[in-house]
């Protein structure tokens, strides 16, 4: 964080000719990969020849502070009127990511069953599922109707198991594909939050995998209250974590803690526990990063068959070991969220 500190700084000693407004005010969130720096600078047409004559400057300040990176700078004429403010939902208290750097280590299983959790201490909780190409919340909640929509014109989530649920797989055929470009997927995230008649404590968002244009468009826009990052124990998933990790940090969204996923599997006769994907790695990558570790979920083929048949585990099997898993996750996640303040200095669209 103190490189995007210092970019901060500079940013706001240079000045836009005749207006005197810092450059910050115009900037999007920054893009630091270990060889890479991306900034783009999002302005209104009137200052889009004055803000184009100093991003020289800019790029030179740029290639000083990061001498072993590439260096991309450009400007883009804003389409429409900038957000002054993030949005926040009137009739909702929390907003939870729930992400992963890559696909395939059990998120979406694990944000439903988060969610259900949360509802078991007592909760009212929804859950949105974010990932406009590959939708599973109708599957795994066993949901088949259309959501309805109020006289306010405003699509009313549906109630599964006294989960509030909306996804965009509710709204097209389950064998149809999605062939949307990025702004159109954005556009779509935006209205299932800020056009969906939510009433809840927390609003569980089943992020897509990655760290792409979604997760940029819901924390720029969005005040977020905290993410929740789900990886397997294996290094080369926790490669990507940790960028997940990072780039929520970068928009200062707090992480609320790790979930090591897949940790291990215990055989049912002998109870045997093998680590099939390695072990403790996400513990381990919590305490390098200095970010709370909330648990360890098994292997276990009930939970991947409640979720394959919409009844999951914390509904149908409250005692299975997994259960009661989850729910002492959502302790840890409640706590954190207790400690954790809504005011955060970052980068946004202003």
């Amino acid at each position: 964080m103190i490189r995007e500190d210092l970019l901060r700084d500079f940013l706001n000693t240079v000045s836009i000719p005749e207006t005197n407004e810092p450059l910050f005010k115009y900037a999007l969130v920054p893009s630091i990969t270990e060889d890479r720096v991306q900034l783009m600078f999002e302005v209104p047409a009137s200052l889009l020849t004055k803000v184009q004559a100093l991003l020289p400057q800019v790029e030179s300040w740029l290639k000083q502070t990061f001498p072993t990176h590439q260096i991309f700078c450009g400007i883009t004429a804003e389409k429409t009127a900038k957000i002054k403010t993030k949005l926040t939902l009137e009739k909702v208290e929390h907003i939870i990511c729930v992400a992963s750097g890559k696909g395939g280590v059990g998120k979406s299983t694990t944000a439903l069953n988060l969610a259900i959790a949360l509802q078991q201490q007592g909760k009212r909780v929804g859950i949105l599922d974010a990932d406009i190409y590959g939708p599973s919340l109708p599957q795994m909640l066993n949901l088949t109707e259309k959501p309805s929509i109020t006289s306010a014109k405003k699509l009313i989530p549906l109630n599964q198991y006294g989960l509030q649920a909306l996804s965009i797989g509710l709204m097209i055929p389950a064998d149809s594909p999605v062939i949307w470009r990025g702004p159109m997927v954005q556009g779509a995230l935006i209205q299932l939050l800020k056009e969906a008649d939510w009433d809840v404590d927390i609003l569980v968002i089943d992020m897509p995998p990655g760290t792409g244009d979604a997760h940029l468009t819901l924390t720029q826009q969005v005040s977020v209250s905290g993410a929740v990052i789900v990886s397997t124990p294996q290094d080369v998933a926790l490669i990507d974590a940790k960028r997940a990790i990072s780039m929520f940090q970068r928009v200062a969204v707090p992480i609320l803690g790790i979930i090591e996923n897949m940790s291990f599997f215990e055989c049912p006769n002998c109870h045997h526990q093998s680590h099939i994907f390695h072990h403790a790695g996400a513990k381990l990558t919590a305490e390098a990063l200095d970010v709370p570790f909330l648990g360890e979920i098994p292997i276990d083929i009930d939970t991947r068959i409640g979720a394959d048949t919409g009844k999951p585990i914390t509904v149908f099997e409250p005692d299975h070991l997994c259960s009661k898993i989850y729910r002492q996750i959502a302790v840890k996640v409640l706590e954190q969220l207790s400690q954790t303040s809504s005011k955060h200095i970052q980068f946004e669209v202003s």
